[in-house]
């Protein structure tokens, strides 16, 4: 009987001990020792990052920004033929003078080159835009905006009343690909010398494919590079004459 009695003491001591030394490793599993992953979560951890994809409500109200290219917010319209070409006149100058002399009134103060078909006191308008907006709607599989510009011309030192025709051009991009380019003559008529005459331009027919990401490009701005219609100085081919001999 005192044999049994030791023997139930002594597996209850190593009950204990057991237990005394899982309660320690439990305790110390929230500096990493003996942590298994059953350690209760740090309600101040940052939660998993979230899927990165757009989801389709998202696409739904999606309306691609516009802005303005560098050099496309500014637009002058000069006058042509205001002074006339003085006659060329025999100089007793030395040889080359009088090519530096026309070099030199070619050129601006600071040195750089002035284009005589764009004197600054020969500006009818200066136009320029302020403000660039948008609107959008999705429906059967396509996008439609509706770009609107707004903006000011201002009379020039040869001002006179008239109509100035600008050169506005609205395009959409997906990366490289243009899904929309028009170039609009947009006409704004100027009456009053004082003071500078407010437009507003708006292409209501802007229409691409519906985005599958928010990664479309809207643009709008003056463009000078394509000559406007009834311009019969740019292009023109000219006829061949057949030869004789």
């Amino acid at each position: 009987m005192a044999f049994n009695s030791v023997n139930r003491r002594f597996v209850a001591g190593l009950a204990l001990a057991g237990f005394m030394l899982a309660a320690a490793g439990c305790q110390s599993s929230d500096n990493g020792i003996l942590d298994f992953g059953f350690g209760k979560k740090d309600p101040t951890a940052p939660p998993p990052p979230q899927d990165p994809k757009v989801v389709a409500s998202q696409l739904r109200a999606y309306c691609p920004k516009v802005t303005l290219r560098d050099g496309t917010a500014f637009f002058n319209t000069y006058a042509k033929g205001a002074t006339a070409k003085p006659k060329k006149k025999k100089s007793d100058a030395p040889e080359g003078a009088d090519a530096a002399a026309a070099a030199a009134a070619q050129t601006g103060p600071d040195g750089a080159p002035v284009d005589p078909n764009r004197d600054p006191a020969k500006i009818i308008y200066q136009a320029s835009i302020a403000d660039v907006t948008r609107d959008c709607t999705h429906e059967n599989g396509q996008l439609t905006m509706k770009i609107a510009v707004a903006g000011k011309v201002v009379p020039g030192p040869m001002f006179a009343p008239g109509t100035v025709t600008m050169p506005i051009r609205v395009a959409v991009q997906h990366g490289p690909d243009v899904l929309y380019s028009q170039l609009h003559q947009y006409q704004v008529q100027v009456t009053d010398p004082s003071a500078a005459t407010q437009f507003v331009f708006t292409d209501a027919n802007v229409v691409v494919p519906e985005p599958t990401a928010r990664d479309y490009q809207a643009y709008a701005g003056y463009d000078e590079n394509t000559p406007a219609p009834g311009d019969k100085s740019k292009g023109k081919r000219k006829k061949r004459v057949a030869a004789t001999n």
